[in-house]
């Protein structure tokens, strides 16, 4: 069994939408900034569950065509965020081998999965969600609204069991993705959390990528 590396899940985040188009939409006026840090580090404590734990310590494991056994069998399928108008399919999505990156689902209209991190009914870490901010063939995605975000707003995540997950957000963060605390948001321990990222901030046209990463943590209901 292999693992993501700081590396790697460095090149995760900094695919999460990366947009490899040689024009993108602009990205209108929206709510800047970070809100709720403190709450989102606090969950990547150790978990009542998580013995012996250190916070973001546990690697996340990278089993092709397998999930591994200790993170909850079920995936989400479906999205929903009434607050910004998203009602989205959920992929499961690894490691792109050929690039490195995390592998969001080409159509921006859809959002992807980590399955190699917990499941809807794991009992601590991370439920990682990434999804497109925008392309320039295809318009807006799924989370181009997702800075709008901000605490107190509730999202939804359905299971394939059909059972359908209230989230409450605690916490919208922006980063560049060269300084994003992976760790924090791929770990298996800490306070059962939901994570969405897409991208953010100024797009850089020579590179073909927008030079941060916008975060969203929510706890469930």
């Amino acid at each position: 069994m292999t693992v993501v590396n700081r590396g790697a899940l460095a090149a995760v985040a900094a695919g999460a939408a990366a947009l490899a188009v040689a024009t993108v939409l602009a990205v209108v006026s929206r709510p800047n900034g970070t809100v709720g840090a403190d709450q989102a580090a606090a969950l990547a404590g150790p978990s009542p569950s998580a013995t012996g734990s250190s916070a973001g310590g546990l690697p996340v494991a990278v089993v092709p065509g397998a999930l591994p056994d200790d993170v909850g069998p079920v995936p989400p399928v479906r999205l929903r965020i009434p607050a910004i108008d998203v009602t989205a399919r959920v992929d499961p999505v690894g490691v792109d081998k050929r690039t490195g990156e995390f592998d969001v689902p080409p159509s921006v209209d859809q959002v992807g999965w980590y399955r190699y991190g917990p499941g809807l009914t794991a009992e601590s870490g991370s439920v990682v969600i990434a999804g497109h901010v925008d392309s320039a063939e295809q318009g807006r995605g799924a989370f181009y609204r997702l800075r709008e975000l901000v605490p107190g707003d509730t999202l939804t995540a359905i299971g394939d069991d059909g059972t359908e997950r209230t989230y409450r957000v605690v916490a919208r963060e922006e980063y560049d993705k060269t300084k994003i605390p992976l760790e924090r948001y791929f770990a298996r321990d800490g306070r059962p959390r939901l994570t969405l990222i897409t991208c953010g901030g100024p797009f850089d046209a020579e590179a073909r990528r927008y030079r941060d990463n916008i975060v969203v943590t929510a706890v469930p209901v």
